[in-house]
């Protein structure tokens, strides 16, 4: 019988650096599922979630796949419509995240990492052990997401609007990473967490 793998839920607002602690979990042994990797695939060429958002979101469908581009300015100023996005794909998600963790405890894994954004939105910490939050100042987060393509005030806004703010979520985190103080300062707070857990 596999050894049951211990499931970390690792999360963060947007411009947090959540991406740069996830790869440093991964380089200390741990196997990462990504929340948003899983979505880009699903809605990508034969995707899993294509024929289903293209059904309710018509003008999204691209050939074989869905422009995101498209889908995001359908949904980006309605949420009823944003709400029925979310209901297609969040069951998709949550099915491809057990699959994963599954894979990992057949193949032996001590550890994997479950970088879901919207992880206390979706009440997706009830899947984990712990969950480990990443966190920055205000004004860093807002210098790296005002640095994306694309990225704008208005747009900015809504993202935090649609987030559980951050105090909320250290609140609830087992851990928090401090991002604000260089990679090497991150790293060695997730290497100490991920050693007081094992």
């Amino acid at each position: 019988m596999a050894r049951r793998v211990l499931v970390l839920g690792l999360t963060g607002s947007i411009g947090m650096g959540k991406t740069t602690v996830g790869r440093q979990l991964e380089s200390m042994g741990a196997k990462l599922c990504s929340a948003d990797a899983i979505v880009h695939r699903l809605m990508g060429e034969g995707g899993g979630a294509v024929e289903i958002i293209a059904k309710q979101f018509p003008k999204s469908r691209k050939g074989n796949a869905i422009d995101r581009k498209e889908l995001g300015a359908i949904v980006f100023n309605d949420k009823e419509k944003l709400k029925q996005l979310e209901a297609i794909l969040h069951p998709l998600v949550i099915a491809e995240e057990n699959r994963f963790i599954e894979q990992q405890t057949r193949m032996g894994a001590r550890m994997v990492v479950m970088d879901i954004p919207l992880l206390y939105e979706t009440n997706g910490q009830k899947r984990c052990d712990y969950v480990l939050v990443v966190s920055a100042p205000g004004f860093l987060q807002r210098q790296r997401v005002m640095k994306r393509p694309g990225m704008t005030e208005e747009k900015f806004r809504r993202i935090l609007a649609s987030q559980m703010p951050d105090r909320a979520k250290r609140k609830h985190a087992d851990f928090v990473v401090s991002t604000g103080l260089g990679r090497g300062y991150s790293f060695r707070q997730a290497a100490t967490f991920i050693k007081g857990i094992r």
